[in-house]
């Protein structure tokens, strides 16, 4: 390394510049996502530094006192291969503590992540395109658009995320342009689901749902909101065979795919109830 390198937490401006670096590298985040973010753990974003320009950026939110999870770890092109990044790194997961810590990684990095004390969980796919199949849904689910964070969701929450995040969704909920609906069948949550404007296209994250009828009724009732020709994105657990099926059936295409991996013992998660994952930055 050369140069005068500082690393500290970043700025709420700073970290949407984190964003939009994530956005060029193809990850195409919500536009609405940084702030979401940063609300969870505003101290877990942090920048690389050199000569007061920042060159490297990543997240270590920290939910709770037991879980974390790592995004956004990106170095500036012509400063990769130096070092930066991996000081960035160690910096930010003392962040973390003790907690585990997850991540959505490229492949391309596993055995790097490997290195650093992560295990490989399973894949996550990205499916995209423009839907070009319509879905038969049950007509046994009351649709109903969702405002604020509520004990049955929280609790559903609870079987496919290992931490509490009220916070997240207290501002995930009411962010511009996203439109979220919950399913009830005989009273009861059946499941839930956003949809969000990206720089490309939008992305349908969370989906969860207590079975595939549940999870096709909040995808239709979203889709409505889809500007006709628009691209959609839905990333789906690989293991979880339905929600492949569901983004299949949809007529979406894979795109892209991420290492979900832990550091630390991975968390029991209901992975057959996720058709379709929050976000890779931020689990």
């Amino acid at each position: 390394m050369q140069g005068s390198y500082q690393i500290r937490a970043l700025l709420p401006v700073e970290i949407r510049t984190a964003a939009d670096w994530a956005a060029r590298e193809g990850w195409n985040p919500g536009r609405q996502d940084a702030a979401c973010f940063a609300s969870v753990d505003p101290q877990g974003f942090w920048g690389g530094f050199l000569d007061g320009q920042m060159i490297a950026c990543i997240s270590v939110v920290n939910y709770g006192q037991s879980f974390a999870f790592l995004g956004f770890y990106i170095v500036a092109p012509e400063h990769r291969g130096k070092g930066y990044g991996y000081a960035l790194w160690q910096k930010a997961l003392e962040h973390a503590g003790g907690r585990v810590v997850g991540l959505d990684g490229v492949v391309d990095q596993q055995e790097n992540y490997r290195r650093s004390g992560f295990e490989l969980a399973y894949r996550n796919i990205r499916f995209g395109g423009v839907p070009s199949a319509g879905l038969a849904v049950s007509t046994g689910f009351e649709v109903q658009v969702l405002t604020a964070p509520t004990a049955e969701l929280e609790a559903l929450d609870a079987r496919v995320f290992p931490a509490p995040r009220r916070a997240f969704w207290q501002q995930w909920l009411g962010a511009e342009g996203h439109h979220s609906v919950a399913a009830y069948r005989d009273g009861s949550l059946a499941g839930f689901g956003t949809l969000r404007p990206c720089g490309s296209g939008c992305k349908i994250g969370p989906l969860v749902a207590v079975s595939r009828p549940a999870a096709e009724a909040v995808l239709a009732r979203l889709l409505q909101e889809l500007p006709p020709g628009q691209e959609v994105f839905l990333d789906a657990p690989e293991p979880h065979a339905a929600a492949v099926d569901v983004a299949r059936a949809l007529g979406l295409e894979p795109v892209f795919e991420t290492a979900r991996m832990y550091r630390g013992l991975a968390p029991q998660l209901e992975t057959d109830l996720i058709f379709g994952v929050t976000s890779f930055e931020l689990g």
